[in-house]
């Protein structure tokens, strides 16, 4: 199985100090969808692995998100792309779980949902807790300049072996070469 992790926002659409509240306010970056379509037809499981602590926070509800996610696959099917799962941290940053990133449960729950041992998948993230969770549960790392990116990148203390790439699309060129 050739399997891809994405975090979601900064990664693959717009992110914002406000949250990512109604379908409206989700706006792909450019050229992300055309990317994961690219992994799709390529044979790759593409799932999501985001924190969405705006459930907890009580700023938007199951429903939003779900409309959200709706969108999000919408117009990537419209590029014959798709997204096989969404593993979701609803938690807030002081509840203590273990699936909020930087802690690696959601990537352990995609592990155990896939039946695979994650030690080398491609985890593609923005923020060092990105990178963290990843690391963690043995994926290669590999952080774009969207989003959060510059600013960590500036701040430091990434994972060994942390790749970089300019967004979503040059990390899947980067993948897909590899892969050939």
């Amino acid at each position: 199985m050739k399997l891809i992790i994405l975090d979601r926002d900064g990664v693959v659409n717009q992110d914002s100090a406000d949250y990512i509240k109604h379908p409206d306010e989700w706006i792909a970056l450019p050229g992300s969808l055309q990317a994961i379509a690219r992994l799709h037809q390529a044979g790759y499981t593409v799932t999501i692995a985001t924190n969405q602590s705006g459930l907890a926070r009580g700023l938007f509800d199951i429903n939003a998100l779900t409309a959200i996610h709706q969108k999000f696959r919408k117009e990537l099917a419209q590029l014959a792309g798709a997204i096989d799962t969404f593993f979701v941290c609803p938690h807030g940053p002081d509840e203590q779980c273990v699936c909020r990133k930087p802690l690696p449960g959601l990537f352990e729950d995609i592990a155990r949902r896939y039946d695979i041992d994650l030690n080398g998948v491609a985890a593609i993230g923005d923020s060092l807790r990105d990178l963290q969770a990843s690391a963690a549960a043995g994926c290669t790392p590999w952080l774009v300049q969207t989003g959060n990116g510059p600013k960590t990148l500036k701040q430091g203390g990434l994972p060994a072996g942390t790749r970089h790439a300019q967004d979503l699309a040059d990390a899947v060129d980067q993948i897909l070469a590899e892969a050939t």
